[in-house]
């Protein structure tokens, strides 16, 4: 096992019923800036439900925050914090409201260049608001990590930033929220938590059973709750496993001591950024393919996988390692997301456009290893199609 710090500071309030609990946890001085996306918030009732909660704050409220936040968007907003000397934010809704908070909270704060925030990954970062969440849609895990990911349109650039000051100080996840849901939405959320787990498991022996055991059984829950969310929409302990997974998956404990990958979400983030995917769409369309392309280096490790999440113990380990990448596409496909570019009408001529992106950002030796250069990314693509 690798040497590693954990902290996580986030005081996770679970529950049907806990948006209440926001009368306690805003402080009662604070100027609340509430963010949020559509109109889903108002549908669920969750819209209500806070402000009712935050009655006697000082409350301000800014709309409209898209999936794949956008950098443009998230500029008004921080216009608006200073010109109202907001000092606390409130994100409502799913990962891309929260994301897309962590980076108002920190460009409010930042002295030159908001967009220095995501060209630097966060190391630039020193101050940043106090934020909180109330989560609508399980699937980033934001709601309990120091990451976000925005694009920039203008540029059709998506990149992540990382920093210990855009924790949220809380996360309120009440189960019921999620059940309006559109099918799409729960399946994604299903899909992009899965594939959290595995960017952070399926790499290579680390002699870290803790973290692996940990893993495996999140991909096994999720691959048992996500049908069932989909065919039992107000089943409260299916959205409740699932919505816990999800966090569960990104809140740093099982990448803790062990190697990461992130070549998968690297590649799906520029299908996102110039072709508008669903960013759970890409990493279905792109981790079966990464997975075969790179399975000699991730050999042990997949025939581990096979046989612990998937139970595939028959064969040789070419044969389970088969099986168990087919069963991963299976299990997308079985959520009603596709895992081919075909799926969503790309052709040929989308590799060669996300491999120019990703070599104009720089993601030339990506992986766990380093070693996933554009040339492999392109035949990772190419198997994608």
């Amino acid at each position: 096992m690798q040497s590693f710090n954990f902290h996580n500071p986030v005081n996770i309030v679970f529950g049907e019923g806990r948006i209440a609990d926001l009368a306690t946890l805003v402080p009662a001085e604070a100027r609340v800036l509430v963010l949020y996306g559509g109109g889903s918030i108002k549908k669920n009732g969750s819209y209500d439900e806070v402000l009712a909660a935050l009655e006697g704050h000082t409350v301000f409220e800014f709309a409209g925050i898209e999936p794949n936040p956008r950098y443009e968007t998230l500029m008004k907003a921080v216009a608006q914090v200073k010109a109202e000397q907001i000092d606390f934010l409130l994100a409502v809704g799913g990962g891309s409201v929260v994301d897309g908070t962590k980076f108002v909270a920190a460009a409010a704060q930042y002295d030159g260049d908001a967009w220095d925030i995501l060209v630097t990954g966060g190391a630039r970062i020193k101050s940043a608001l106090p934020l909180g969440a109330v989560l609508t849609l399980p699937a980033t895990g934001s709601e309990m990590n120091q990451g976000a990911v925005i694009t920039r349109e203008a540029t059709k650039t998506k990149l992540p930033f990382h920093s210990p000051k855009v924790f949220p100080q809380f996360a309120v996840l009440d189960p019921t929220k999620t059940y309006s849901l559109p099918p799409r939405q729960v399946a994604n959320g299903a899909v992009d938590a899965f594939v959290h787990v595995v960017e952070q498991y399926l790499t290579y022996p680390a002699d870290a059973p803790v973290q692996d055991r940990f893993a495996e059984g999140l991909l096994q829950t999720l691959i048992e709750v996500g049908p069932k969310a989909l065919a039992t929409p107000h089943d409260y302990q299916v959205r409740a496993n699932l919505m816990w997974a999800a966090t569960m998956a990104l809140n740093g404990l099982i990448g803790a001591g062990v190697p990461q990958d992130w070549a998968t979400h690297m590649v799906g983030h520029e299908l996102t950024a110039l072709y508008e995917l669903d960013h759970a769409q890409t990493l279905a369309i792109v981790l079966p393919a990464m997975l075969q392309v790179r399975r000699a280096d991730k050999r042990a490790k997949l025939v581990q996988y096979a046989e612990r999440v998937w139970s595939i113990r028959d064969g040789s380990d070419d044969e389970r390692i088969d099986a168990a990448i087919a069963r991963t596409r299976d299990f997308f496909e079985a959520m009603g997301v596709r895992t081919t570019l075909s799926g969503y009408g790309l052709g040929a001529d989308a590799v060669d456009a996300v491999v120019g992106q990703l070599e104009a950002h720089g993601m030339t030796a990506l992986g766990e290893k380093g070693d996933v250069t554009p040339a492999v990314s392109r035949r990772v693509l190419e198997a994608a199609l």
